[in-house]
């Protein structure tokens, strides 16, 4: 794996193609390269591409750092909060819980692969607790779980993990 990604960061796809091996790193990356390559459905339609970026660079970006600062006791002093490029974690939460009301996904009324990368950060962070109860986050996830394309994949990890644990 670390010839693939020096860091042995997870995930990392390779994809095969004639002539060539790509390399792509970053969850949120992974997901776009995925549907560009194969899903093109999900991706922006020309009015849902600023919410689209926005949004998936938004909860790679600070919304990761946020999480990350929080589970570290990491405090950052007022005076600092436009250094790490998320604010604070209750900035950062209150953004997202901003963003999710009134919509149903991220560019609206229809679900693209930058619900895929946000609702995982969400379905995480409710799960394990880092992040807060908010009604908005509870009915996001609430309809990404009832997709049958969620379901299928919760199964497949599910037996994977099953697999793992044998």
């Amino acid at each position: 794996m670390l010839d693939a990604n020096p860091m042995g960061k997870l995930p990392t796809i390779v994809h095969h193609v004639p002539g060539a091996d790509h390399v792509v790193t970053e969850a949120a990356a992974i997901c776009h390269y995925l549907a560009e390559q194969t899903a093109p459905e999900l991706l922006p339609k020309a009015v849902e591409m600023a919410d689209y970026f926005r949004y998936l660079f938004f909860a790679a970006g600070p919304v990761e750092q946020a999480v990350t600062a929080r589970a570290m006791g990491w405090d950052v002093p007022d005076d600092r909060q436009a250094m790490p490029g998320f604010g604070t974690y209750d900035r950062t939460v209150d953004a997202l819980d901003t963003m999710l009301k009134g919509r149903k996904y991220v560019c609206g009324d229809r679900f693209t692969m930058a619900d895929v990368y946000v609702g995982s950060q969400i379905d995480w962070g409710l799960t394990f607790g880092t992040l807060p109860e908010r009604e908005s986050f509870a009915a996001y996830r609430e309809r990404l779980q009832g997709r049958a394309a969620y379901r299928k994949s919760k199964a497949i990890d599910e037996k994977l993990i099953e697999e793992m644990q044998k």
